[in-house]
């Protein structure tokens, strides 16, 4: 009996639910109804969301002008698509095959690289006026690829500029040829002697070589010439007379003494005031594999203190050289503390060891603020270099190789002085002759801010 009274009730809320729902959906009709009736007078509401700011409305407006077609842009375009976004010659003839021009590839080619001969020139101007503007460079090697024989590009720069050249060796020799630039001369001045001194020439031939100081040879024959005269043809003793004599003509160029060289470390480029990159040191030790925790820990233990000494240093240069002076001795003693100091990993002994041997490299930036820690300015730049050898491969003739180091320096220089290279190359394509050479951009910034060394905390961190 219960169970029939609610049963009953619950039947008769049903019937009252069913009766109120058209109700209310006649209701909500009528009120939506209502709200989409526009008024009199008055626009018809948009819907949610679509009353939005016009992203065009504060665009500033430029005249269009029609350029007559001339000589010069086809040139233009195909020399920034080639140089700047490394479009590869045959992408570039199907370009224009397909644009309706007619030419062919030599054609093309000839565009690209020949008759270059004013880049070229400013190329070099770069270098000169970069390295006695400079109180340091950055450098760094890459392999390179011509005429299907492995070669190897040199860059040297620093914030105001970039320089490339692609020759077939690396060695000592090579890299003071490069910083001799177009010169082609041997200078056995006091340096270069005192060069052939340290690096163990012997002594009667030193003394030997000592007669003709201060003279000037002219070429690689009269200097080889004057030393087979001499008696010096042992291949060694040839080496290390002819690296005295190249670093001779260097500073004969205008390059200071005192010319720092920050680099990876590499044998070539440890000349003059040498300094080495903190983040290669420690690839040394980041690249060792522990076989125990304890090995595990003691890497981790010697990297947070090597990279700790590393900030206390990027902090040293900005100090007053009062400040300095007062670190200085403490900054010395941490580094024998980590470098000398032994740990349960015989690995790491060894190579710690080996870069406490390379103290004063490490820790040149206390007696020159203005260095840089590190090389990464170099490696970034030769990115560039990189990333066109991927695409482009290799080259096969002198002038595409010369070309190819000419406008990577030309691109990378303006990129740092804050020159557009499109307007670049539209200045000197169409012989405006408005933008200055990059060479005196940088003679004006080594005026205007001093050179790198009175620039101190100024100099890159």
């Amino acid at each position: 009996m219960r169970l029939l009274v609610l049963k009953e009730k619950r039947e008769s809320q049903k019937l009252s639910l069913a009766a109120l729902v058209p109700e209310k959906k006649a209701q909500g009709q009528q009120e939506e109804t209502e709200e989409e009736a526009p008024q009199d007078n008055q626009a018809p509401k948009k819907r949610p969301g679509s009353e939005k700011r016009q992203k065009t409305a504060n665009l500033m407006s430029y005249e269009t002008k029609v350029i007559a077609p001339t000589e010069e842009i086809p040139t233009l375009v195909r020399l920034y698509e080639y140089h700047h976004c490394h479009v590869t010659q045959p992408k570039l003839l199907e370009q224009m095959q397909e644009w309706g021009i007619d030419i062919s590839s030599g054609q093309l080619n000839r565009i690209l690289v020949e008759d270059k001969d004013k880049y070229h020139a400013e190329k070099q101007d770069i270098l000169r006026v970069g390295l006695r503007g400079s109180s340091y460079i950055n450098t760094d090697d890459t392999s390179a690829r011509h005429q299907g024989v492995n070669s190897y590009c040199t860059h040297i720069g620093n914030e105001w500029f970039a320089w490339f050249e692609t020759t077939p060796r690396k060695n000592r020799s090579n890299f003071l040829e490069l910083l001799r630039g177009e010169r082609t001369d041997y200078v056995l001045s006091s340096e270069a002697l005192s060069y052939m001194s340290t690096h163990r020439l012997p002594q009667h031939q030193l003394q030997n070589l000592s007669l003709w100081r201060n003279r000037v040879f002219k070429n690689k024959q009269e200097w080889l010439a004057a030393l087979k005269a001499l008696g010096i043809e042992k291949n060694s003793h040839v080496k290390t007379a002819t690296e005295g004599a190249l670093l001779g003509a260097v500073l004969a160029s205008g390059v200071s003494p005192d010319l720092g060289i920050i680099s990876d470390g590499a044998g070539q480029f440890r000349l003059l005031c040498h300094g080495l990159c903190w983040v290669h040191a420690e690839r040394l030790i980041n690249k060792l594999i522990p076989f125990t925790e304890a090995q595990r820990l003691a890497i981790e233990t010697v990297q947070d203190k090597i990279w700790s000494l590393y900030q206390d240093l990027k902090a040293y240069k900005t100090l007053t050289s009062i400040a300095q002076q007062q670190q200085k001795a403490n900054l010395e003693a941490r580094f024998d503390e980590i470098f000398t100091t032994p740990t349960s990993f015989e690995t790491l002994n060894q190579v710690l060891k080996r870069l406490s041997r390379r103290k004063k490299e490490l820790l040149k930036v206390l007696d020159r603020p203005e260095l840089p820690l590190h090389n990464n300015a170099s490696e970034q730049d030769i990115r560039e270099f990189v990333t066109k050898r991927k695409i482009s491969g290799s080259t096969r003739s002198d002038s595409g190789r010369r070309c190819r180091d000419t406008f990577a320096s030309l691109k990378k220089t303006c990129r740092k002085l804050g020159v557009s290279f499109w307007e670049y190359l539209t200045d000197r394509v169409c012989g405006q002759n408005l933008i200055p050479p990059l060479g005196q951009l940088i003679a004006q910034k080594a005026g205007s801010l001093g050179s790198l060394a009175e620039r101190g905390s100024l100099s890159l961190v």
